[in-house]
């Protein structure tokens, strides 16, 4: 068992259920074994703890390379699932190292937008999902999360904290986009489309 994994995992679920009175719903939408991914939109540095802690299985996400430089922070990221990725470029060394956990199994949280939107909306998608996806044959668990960048709002009741985990996209459906990057490019705008869809289906949030 992973120490530092599931003591952060617990402590997001307690801040996050105790203090910011976070919803959650779908989590019967991820596969009970084998490998997939979990495809969120990002608007927060709080969102892989977030979207991670309340899956119902364990699940690895990227980070930058950068932040694997300091030896003691490169530890416990480590520990707690991240894999480092060169951001700007096409990282090959990652790719495998996501096809890696996928194979054994494991749950892998990928950004389709790749950084944070910052403006409440969304971001064109990357086609690295798409990259990944194709290759490991594995569902692709779309979900929205609401209020992670607005704590302050989510603490005073005026914003409600949620995150809400879709149907999964099927590896058949997967497999009838065409090889190659237009294909990739059509299955990360799939994947946007149906976080988007999630968002129009939960708001307003009760």
């Amino acid at each position: 068992m992973k120490i530092l994994y599931y003591s952060g995992w617990t402590l997001t679920r307690i801040i996050s259920k105790l203090i910011f009175r976070i919803k959650v719903t779908g989590k019967h939408n991820f596969p009970e074994e084998g490998g997939f991914i979990l495809a969120t939109n990002h608007r927060s540095y709080f969102d892989p703890l977030l979207v991670g802690s309340w899956a119902p299985r364990q699940v690895y996400f990227l980070a930058k390379k950068e932040l694997f430089a300091n030896r003691l922070f490169g530890w416990v990221i480590t520990r707690t699932n991240a894999l480092p990725v060169r951001r700007g470029v096409v990282d090959r060394q990652a790719v495998q190292l996501c096809l890696d956990v996928l194979s054994r199994g494991h749950g892998l949280t990928i950004f389709p937008e790749g950084t944070r939107a910052k403006t409440g909306g969304f971001l064109s998608p990357k086609p690295g999902i798409g990259v990944i996806a194709s290759q490991a044959k594995v569902p692709i668990v779309p979900a929205y999360v609401h209020g992670s960048e607005q704590l302050a709002s989510c603490l005073r009741g005026r914003e409600k904290m949620a995150i809400h985990y879709g149907e999964p996209i099927t590896p058949q459906t997967l497999a009838s986009f065409p090889a190659g990057k237009a294909g990739y490019l059509q299955i990360a705008e799939l994947v946007m489309q149906r976080i988007k869809a999630i968002r129009e289906s939960v708001l307003p949030l009760k």
